[in-house]
């Protein structure tokens, strides 16, 4: 019998989390980019007595997500993927937000299509920035749903000319993320298999730690005082979530976001808070 495979890409505070929760008794092959935060995330794994092969990956190329496509079915039946990566607004330039949050996205969408096993499930980790500005025109929101990813980035309306800043790039890719969810159920649905996406807020991790000691610390603190919540979440209750959707219990769950932000988003339409858009 083959062994069941968890593939998580992004081995940080969130993807470990749902790592730990849904990794143990199968093989857990964990990704990222980085070298170190993917190391140090499989030390903690394989301490804990899991089952964890580890492999390089850039999302924002074919190419690697294609091999570790590879990777995770020779280990077994790839019954979750999960996919964690991206940049946020104050880390990168618009291209490389561009390549990486919406291209790369999509580009996992399409080659894990291929391998998920049937019943199987799909997960994006977006963000909460996809529900920030108004709808786009249907005829975008068609295209972001729908381009082939290798056409993406070629999209008019995705070229510098358009798209102003890393903040407005990075609530485009997110918007997009949940628009291929959506698509993606009816491909991965001829296997299956379901995808969906959570759409988290301000998650206690390095990456919002970076965020708040930096240059937009002020509004990300604005925003946690101005939700219902009042307060950041740890990454165990995406990964609560995160569980649900990947598990038997959500089987009439496909093409859908689950936003978890402690009602940031609340507070915006209801006038407490500034919208970036």
């Amino acid at each position: 019998m083959k062994n069941d495979v968890v593939v998580v890409i992004g081995a940080g505070g969130i993807g470990l989390a749902i790592a730990r929760r849904q990794g143990f008794g199968k093989t857990v092959l964990l990704a990222d980019f980085n070298d170190k935060t993917l190391s140090s995330a499989a030390k903690a794994l394989d301490e804990a007595s899991y089952a964890v092969a580890t492999q390089s990956v850039d999302v924002s190329s074919r190419e690697s997500v294609r091999a570790l496509v590879d990777a995770a079915a020779a280990l077994g039946n790839v019954v979750s993927v999960v996919n964690t990566a991206g940049l946020s607004p104050n880390m990168a330039p618009v291209d490389r937000v561009l390549a990486v949050d919406l291209y790369g996205s999509a580009v996992v969408f399409e080659e894990f299509e291929r391998v998920i096993a049937p019943g199987g499930a799909g997960l994006i980790i977006s963000s909460m920035a996809g529900h920030m500005m108004p709808a786009l025109p249907p005829e975008q929101e068609h295209a972001l749903a729908f381009t082939p990813a290798d056409e993406l980035l070629a999209l008019p309306f995705l070229q510098p000319d358009a798209v102003p800043n890393s903040m407005i790039g990075y609530m485009i890719s997110k918007r997009a993320n949940n628009l291929r969810v959506q698509a993606a159920a009816i491909s991965w649905g001829a296997r299956g298999a379901r995808v969906n996406s959570i759409s988290p807020g301000i998650i206690a991790t390095p990456l919002a730690q970076h965020e708040l000691n930096s240059s937009i610390g002020d509004g990300y603190r604005a925003m946690i005082a101005a939700s219902p919540a009042g307060r950041m979440a740890p990454p165990e209750e995406i990964a609560i979530a995160a569980s649900y959707l990947l598990g038997p219990d959500a089987g009439f769950v496909t093409g859908s976001d689950l936003l978890i932000d402690g009602g940031v988003i609340a507070a915006m339409r209801a006038g407490k808070l500034p919208t970036p858009a």
